[in-house]
C-alpha cells in the first residue's frame, strides 16, 4: 500500500512510523521540495531553504519531531521548530514567514499511540498526490549530503504562537464580549493557545481538556467525545461550547441546552453571514456528498450553491482553489475558510461562529435552526466486492429507494478506498424511516455483491 493516506503518513509510533522512516522521509521531502523555479531562484540568491517544524503534545511526536529536524537540517535545510502548535497555525506560519515548506508532526483525532507526518507546500498548502509520490519515490534516490557551512541550522520558532493568535484576532468580524464559552481543547495542541485567543477576543472563557501530558490526547475529550462539553456546557450555564481534536484542525459546538452543532449547521450559520457581507464567493459553499440534506435545503432557501465534492478535506479544498470558493467543509468539523486559512482550522471557525451569536446577538440554538437535520443512517455492509457498487439489481434498489423517499429523503453508497466493504447511507424524514430504508439496501448489496 501507499506510504501516504488521505491525511500524510499516519500510523502506530514506533510501528510504522519509526524515527528511521521520519529521518528518511524528511530527507526525500528537501529532496523533492528543494526543487523547482521558486527553490532555485532562491539558492541563486543565496538564500537558503527554510522549513517549519511543529508537533501536537503527543509523547512520540517529542522523538519523530526531532528527526524530521534531523533530516531536514541534514539535507541543507533551516528549520524553524514551533513546537507544540495546531496544524492550521502551521500552515499559516509557513506562509506567513515565507518558508519554502513545513512539516506538522500529528495524528489528528486518532489516539495517542498513533502519530503522522503532514507536509506542507510553499505557502501552506496541502501536497498534490502526484507530489507526495515523487517524495515516496525518493526514498530510494540518492540523499542531499551538504558538508561544513551547508548544513542546516535549527532554531526555535520564538514567536510562532503570537504569529498566530494576531493573525485570528484579526479575522474577527465583531468582538466575543459577554459571551461565556466552554473550551474543549482534547488534550491536545489548542491547550496553550486557545483559551489565550478566546479571552483576548472578549470571551468568558471556561477550559476543559486543556491539561495535556503527552498520553491523554483525544483521551474522553476533544470533538469527539461531546458529552463531556455537553454536560460542562449545561452545568455552568455557559453560552456555548466549542470542541477541537488533537491537532485542532476542525471544531464542533454544543448549545447552551447541550445540543450538538456539527460542522454542516456550522458552515450553514457561517455561508449565510458571509453572504449577507458579501465575502461567500459566487454565493457558493463547498461540502463532501456525506452533507445532511438539510444543509442542500437551507442553503437553496437563501440563495446559496452547494458544491459538492467527494468524501476528505483534501478534496474540499481542491475544488475552493479551483473555483475560488471561500468556505467549504465537512460536517465532521473541517471546515475551511480560505480569505484566512489554506486548511481546516478549529479555532479560526469556533471564534467565527461565536462572533455570529454577539454579532446577531442570537444563541446558538437560534443561528443553528436556520438548517433542520435529517436523520441520517450509515451501514456498513462488510465481506462484498466494493468494485460492483454500479450492479444493475443494486442500482435499481437505490432508485426505487430514491423514488420513494422523493424530496424527503436522500440514498448514497460509497465503496471504502482501504476495506472490502461497501457504505449504505441513507437520510429520511425520520429516524424509523432512515434506518428501513437503510438496512433494506444493505440487504441487497449483501446479496448482489457477496464475495
Amino acid at each position: 500500500m501507499p506510504l501516504f493516506g488521505t491525511d500524510g503518513v499516519r500510523g502506530l509510533a514506533n510501528g510504522l512510523l519509526t524515527a528511521e522512516l521520519a529521518l528518511h522521509l524528511a530527507q526525500a521531502t528537501a529532496v523533492v521540495l528543494g526543487q523547482g523555479r521558486s527553490a532555485e531562484a532562491r539558492k541563486a540568491e543565496g538564500r537558503r531553504l527554510t522549513a517549519v517544524v511543529a508537533r501536537d503534545p503527543r509523547v512520540s511526536g517529542e522523538f519523530l519531531s526531532a528527526a524530521v529536524a534531523a533530516g531536514l537540517a541534514s539535507s541543507g535545510v533551516d528549520v524553524l521548530d514551533a513546537g507544540v502548535i495546531p496544524t492550521p497555525a502551521t500552515a499559516f506560519l509557513i506562509a506567513d514567514h515565507d518558508a519554502d515548506f513545513g512539516v506538522m508532526v500529528s495524528a489528528s483525532h486518532n489516539p495517542a499511540p498513533d502519530n503522522g507526518i503532514k507536509i506542507f507546500a510553499r505557502g501552506g498548502t496541502k501536497l498534490p498526490d502526484i507530489v507526495e509520490q515523487r517524495i515516496e519515490s525518493a526514498l530510494e534516490w540518492d540523499r542531499l549530503q551538504p558538508t561544513g557551512a551547508g548544513v542546516g541550522r535549527i532554531r526555535r520558532f520564538a514567536d510562532a504562537e503570537d504569529r498566530y493568535v494576531l493573525h485570528l484576532l484579526g479575522s474577527l468580524p465583531h468582538r466575543l464580549d459577554g459571551i461565556h464559552v466552554v473550551l474543549d481543547c482534547a488534550h491536545g495542541a489548542a491547550a496553550g493557545v486557545s483559551p489565550e485567543t478566546f479571552k483576548d477576543a472578549g470571551a468568558r472563557v471556561t477550559v476543559i481538556g486543556a491539561e495535556p501530558d503527552g498520553l491523554n490526547i483525544n483521551d474522553g475529550v476533544g470533538s469527539t467525545h461531546l458529552d463531556v462539553l455537553a454536560e460542562a456546557v449545561v452545568r455552568l450555564g455557559a453560552d456555548v461550547g466549542i470542541a477541537h481534536d488533537g491537532d485542532a484542525d476542525r471544531c464542533l459546538a454544543v448549545d447552551a441546552q447541550g445540543n450538538v452543532v456539527d460542522g454542516d449547521q456550522i458552515m450553514a450559520i457561517l455561508a449565510v453571514a458571509m453572504k449577507e457581507r458579501g465575502a461567500l464567493a459566487d454565493d457558493t459553499l463547498v461540502a463532501t456528498v456525506m452533507s445532511n440534506l438539510g444543509l442542500h435545503r437551507a442553503m437553496q432557501a437563501h440563495g446559496i450553491r452547494v458544491l459538492q465534492t467527494g468524501v476528505g478535506d483534501r478534496y474540499v479544498l481542491e475544488a475552493m482553489n479551483e473555483g475560488g470558493y471561500s468556505l467549504g467543509g465537512e460536517q465532521s468539523g473541517h471546515v475551511i475558510m480560505s480569505e484566512f486559512a489554506t486548511t481546516g482550522d478549529g479555532l479560526l471557525t469556533g471564534l467565527h461562529l461565536v462572533a455570529e451569536m454577539a454579532r446577531q446577538d442570537k444563541t446558538l440554538a437560534e443561528l443553528a435552526s436556520i438548517m433542520t437535520v435529517y436523520p441520517q443512517v450509515l451501514v456498513n455492509v462488510r465481506g462484498v466486492d466494493r468494485e460492483g457498487v454500479d450492479d444493475e439489481g443494486v442500482q435499481e434498489a437505490v432508485a426505487a429507494t430514491t423514488a420513494e423517499l422523493g424530496d424527503s429523503g436522500r440514498v448514497l453508497l460509497r465503496a471504502s478506498g482501504t476495506e472490502q466493504l461497501v457504505r449504505v447511507m441513507v437520510e429520511a424524514a425520520s429516524e424509523e424511516d432512515a434506518r428501513a430504508h437503510a438496512e433494506r439496501l444493505a440487504e441487497v448489496v449483501r446479496e448482489r455483491l457477496a464475495l
